[in-house]
């Protein structure tokens, strides 16, 4: 009975073991950020520990949370889409135009942008799924006309001159001193982590991306699934361009495909937080802030700016690596 019982307590310690072994694991990057900010803080705590510097961060930023949280769910599915980034300058340039040069209304103009990004993500979808062809193709080949596009609609100018409302409810509206862009970010991180964790579509995706052949052979219309993420991967890609365009009160042929490699960077280093072993928008959104908090420190300190490319670069190979080797240790189960 005493054997028993030691048995029993040595499993249930080991199981403790186990669990607060997890939780380091899921919370490592979110200390990373806290220990991150201590340092900067510590070493020029005037200019990082400012308010201005603080809500600058936040609210800059949340064009990239938006294109990172688009590109997670085709990830989540399995699929990737190199197109964010070029949907977004779409996005931002077709709302320019519309608005600024053709006189259109504010929300004419933005539905019409935000079409762009359906309608790419449904060709996109159209090719990966029913011609077969591997999605970094597709994507990279669509991105790379959208691009093109981009250029003949704008002329390669920059467009000014948009309504002042878009400004006004992004970046010069404040909420605590935060621009509301970083409300919308994080509002639809919450939606995101919602419909995940909490809605049978959300699950659905999370199952195919583990195996799609075991979700097909399960009853779950794999090719369904995929073309969805797909659009609404182009949907938000487009939302994150209209506010990438009311941030900075225009629209830039070329600087909106800046943000791929920092999205995909937070993307799969926050596949290793929180919930480790799959992407999810809280890992991202951590992910995204640890990112610039050490490229705007680094920068305060006075280190030149390639330093980005460096952070971003070497960002992305590692957490690539850190991610698989998650997702391989992370049991198959979504109950």
């Amino acid at each position: 009975m005493s054997e028993t019982r030691q048995t029993a307590e040595g499993t249930g310690g080991g199981r403790r073991q186990i669990n607060w072994l997890r939780i380091a694991e899921a919370y490592a990057l979110v200390v990373a950020l806290l220990v991150l900010v201590a340092i900067f803080g510590a070493l020029k705590p005037a200019a990082f520990l400012s308010w201005g510097n603080i809500s600058t961060m936040l609210g800059s930023q949340a064009v990239l949370v938006v294109l990172t949280l688009a590109l997670i769910i085709p990830l989540t599915a399995g699929d990737f889409d190199l197109s964010v980034a070029s949907v977004a300058t779409l996005s931002a340039m077709t709302l320019a135009v519309l608005n600024a040069q053709d006189g259109w209304p504010l929300w004419a103009a933005m539905l019409v942008a935000a079409g762009t990004g359906i309608a790419t993500g449904i060709v996109n979808a159209a090719f990966i799924l029913y011609f077969r062809i591997h999605s970094l193709i597709v994507t990279l080949g669509t991105g790379t006309f959208l691009q093109g596009v981009v250029l003949w609609i704008s002329g390669s100018m920059t467009i000014s001159g948009l309504s002042d409302g878009l400004t006004e409810y992004v970046i010069i509206t404040r909420l605590f001193g935060i621009p509301l862009a970083f409300y919308y970010a994080l509002g639809l991180c919450i939606l995101l982590w919602y419909v995940f964790e909490y809605t049978t579509p959300g699950r659905r995706l999370l199952f195919v991306g583990r195996g799609r052949e075991v979700a097909r052979l399960s009853g779950i219309r794999v090719e369904r699934v995929r073309f969805a993420a797909l659009i609404v991967s182009g949907f938000l890609a487009a939302c994150g361009g209209m506010l990438y365009a009311g941030t900075i009160g225009a629209a830039d042929p070329l600087s909106g495909l800046t943000f791929l490699l920092p999205a995909f960077a937070a993307a799969f280093l926050g596949a290793t937080a929180v919930y480790p072993g799959r992407f999810n928008p809280w890992g991202s959104l951590v992910a995204v802030y640890f990112l610039i908090v050490g490229i705007t420190g680094l920068t305060i300190l006075g280190i030149q700016t390639f330093v980005q490319n460096l952070f971003y670069g070497g960002a992305l190979v590692i957490a690539v690596a850190l991610s698989q080797l998650v997702r391989n240790r992370e049991p198959q189960d979504f109950n």
